[in-house]
């Protein structure tokens, strides 16, 4: 478990972390370097900003143009979607809490704020486990991809969103518990793991409940992502020629580079033993997903993707065209 302030090896806690009114909770994300402060709220605005326009990009594209009516592409936007959510619910809090910090929270906006980024993460973990199925029915099974209408791709997104809410609510329960102490997260969001340091109880069947839900979210896609690739593959090498070969790995290669980086992040953040990480490098690798994923989504979809390209170079071509006299 994270170490608690006040614990014994603990950095000294800054002034504002015994401040707060009542039962508010204070973030104190990047306490341990105040000087790089108003440095890292600039840089993190320049992530967010590119993070929501490149998504945004993708939405757009993906709904307006005729081309890209895929399946596929239909899943694509609504991760662009979950991605500018998830953006939405992280980053104006990082920022107040880098550059005003002490500011409190109620137990109610932190529990409210990491019910959406919980959901957030568990409709992501759904998306691409759907995106992973979609490409093995385009390879494996190409006969059936025709049959796979727009009212199914539009519940299986419906699933993905709504999934996230019932999986989420499993944590919400860490609220039920007394808190005690000093109420600041050595965090830049309200997280299970620092919040759970705070708690003055026995916590052993939340933690089960936790752990099995976080399985539930994190592996069980991760395996099913994995089988679909496997089928990929046993496909793509029984193929006669190599043109089919690079056009078939072409299509899954920025979807597996997708899961390979959101996987690899959250699966070091939410499956290593807690006592195995500080909280200074837990809030490091946090902003790969956070934030960093979110920017690259956008540019790896369009810098992998022929379609999405061709997609961008005729809107271009559009708007050129409409501001001609």
């Amino acid at each position: 478990m994270p170490v608690a302030l006040g614990s014994p090896g603990a950095p000294a806690a800054p002034p504002w972390a015994n401040q707060s009114s009542g039962r508010e909770f204070v973030l104190l994300g990047f306490a341990h370097v105040p000087a790089l402060r108003p440095l890292l709220a600039a840089l993190f605005l320049a992530v967010f900003l590119l993070a929501l326009l490149g998504n945004a990009l993708v939405v757009l594209l993906t709904a307006l143009d005729p081309a890209l009516r895929a399946p596929v592409y239909f899943l694509l936007r609504h991760l662009a979607l979950v991605e500018i959510c998830f953006s939405l619910d992280i980053v104006p809090r990082l920022l107040v809490t880098l550059l005003r910090p002490g500011r409190g929270v109620s137990p109610a906006g932190c529990a409210l704020q990491l019910l959406f980024l919980l959901s957030c993460v568990t409709s992501e973990c759904f998306l691409l486990t759907a995106m992973a199925w979609d490409r093995y029915v385009a390879i494996c099974r190409p006969l059936h991809y025709g049959v796979v209408s727009p009212r199914l791709c539009r519940l299986l997104a419906a699933t993905c969103w709504l999934g996230g809410v019932p999986v989420s609510l499993v944590f919400i329960w860490l609220f039920h518990f007394p808190f005690c102490g000093p109420r600041g997260i050595r965090h830049f969001f309200w997280d299970i793991a620092p919040l759970l340091s705070l708690v003055c109880g026995d916590t052993r069947v939340f933690e089960a409940n936790a752990l099995a839900a976080t399985v539930l979210v994190i592996m069980v896609p991760f395996c099913l992502v994995a089988t679909s690739y496997i089928g990929v593959l046993a496909t793509v090498l029984q193929m006669p020629s190599a043109t089919g070969h690079h056009k078939a790995l072409s299509t899954c290669a920025s979807h597996l580079m997708v899961v390979v980086l959101f996987y690899g992040t959250t699966g070091v953040i939410h499956l290593r033993p807690k006592a195995s990480y500080s909280p200074e490098s837990k809030q490091v690798v946090s902003l790969s997903y956070t934030l960093v994923i979110p920017m690259l989504n956008p540019l790896i979809y369009s810098l992998w993707n022929k379609e999405v390209k061709a997609a961008l170079g005729r809107m271009c071509v559009q708007r050129r065209g409409s501001h001609i006299p």
